[in-house]
């Protein structure tokens, strides 16, 4: 009798199991991930590098390269692809592009990818910019089951770092967004431990996740985006995508387009303030003077970084003390 009471209490669990997961696979999907617009839309992507000397003065490349913008690669696709995801490991293509520039294992990853799960729509490129400020524009295609469009542009020079997007969604219900525009900040890719623009090249290992990379972060004197000061780094750079009439003709084909280079923005750049850093002293010289007479001995530093933008002056750098002349004959 107990087996039997068993049997339909475990029966009955089960039913309610079965009950409740399909109920559960009937339930809609998030919002965010549905999009029940018309099937294509087509936008334009202007990309606005904003890496000026005022802005960023710390280290500023000014030659060896200049400070500039590889091309911006970029993708459509639906809810479960990622191009590159914040604080997860970076693919080989992610890292070849964040550390060389080198985009073709990353589009060869992004086909990979359409060919294999149905979610890259498709890609899209613009040209590099030559400078810290400039434009690069080009079209790009979304489609509602794709709705999603992520990107990165390298920063050149740097370790591994970059700027870009990751799954924006360009679709709200039933309509596609009309514009959006995005403030851009700097990404680690986690593969190369450099602090500076102009590191050379020192791997990772074991290979670190992509992270933001902040005004007090990481927290090394020798970063070149460390700002103590600031509570938050100024945009490098912003993206704006607006939607627009007709449809691109042959999206399998890389569409790019330079709208401009150079120091043509007309916006106001903010300017950073950069404090004075100095050395520490040096050890304390000889004492000098006349035997019986009190003498003098001199300490220097040096400076390290120049103040900019009315950031901290920098302070003394020789120090004198009077001292007791040695060894006098």
């Amino acid at each position: 009798m107990d087996n039997m009471i068993l049997v339909s209490n475990v029966c009955s669990l089960f039913l309610i199991v079965l009950s409740i997961v399909g109920y559960s696979s009937c339930l809609p999907r998030s919002e965010e991930s549905i999009c029940t617009a018309e099937e294509l839309a087509k936008y334009s992507i202007v990309f606005t590098g904003k890496w000026s000397q005022a802005s960023f003065p710390k280290q500023y490349p000014l030659y060896r390269p200049p400070a500039q913008w590889s091309p911006l690669l970029g993708a459509t696709h639906s809810s479960d692809y990622h191009m590159w995801k914040k604080h997860e490991p970076a693919s080989n293509g992610v890292r070849e592009f964040s550390e060389k520039g080198e985009a073709w294992s990353l589009m060869k990853e992004i086909e990979a990818a359409g060919e294999k799960i149905q979610s890259v729509h498709g890609i899209f490129s613009t040209g590099s910019i030559t400078s810290g400020t400039g434009q690069a524009s080009t079209e790009l295609e979304a489609h509602s089951r794709h709705p999603f469009v992520s990107f990165m542009v390298r920063i050149v020079p740097s370790p591994d770092w970059f700027v870009g997007v990751d799954s924006l969604n360009l679709c709200n219900g039933n309509q596609w967004k009309q514009s959006v525009t995005l403030d851009l900040h700097p990404y680690d890719a986690g593969t190369d431990s450099g602090f500076t623009f102009s590191s050379p090249n020192f791997a990772t290992i074991p290979q670190g996740t992509v992270t933001e990379i902040t005004a007090s972060s990481p927290s090394h004197p020798a970063n070149s985006f460390f700002y103590p000061r600031l509570k938050n780094l100024p945009p490098i750079a912003k993206v704006t995508f607006t939607k627009i009439k007709g449809r691109i003709v042959s999206f399998l084909d890389i569409q790019s387009n330079v709208t401009g280079t150079g120091n043509e923005i007309e916006e106001n750049a903010s300017e950073t303030p950069l404090d004075c850093e100095v050395s520490v002293w040096s050890h304390w010289g000889l004492c000098k003077g006349s035997c019986g007479s009190t003498g003098f001995k001199n300490r220097t530093r040096y400076i390290r970084m120049k103040a900019a933008n009315n950031g901290t002056a920098c302070p003394k750098l020789d120090e004198q003390k009077e001292c007791e002349p040695e060894n006098c004959v």
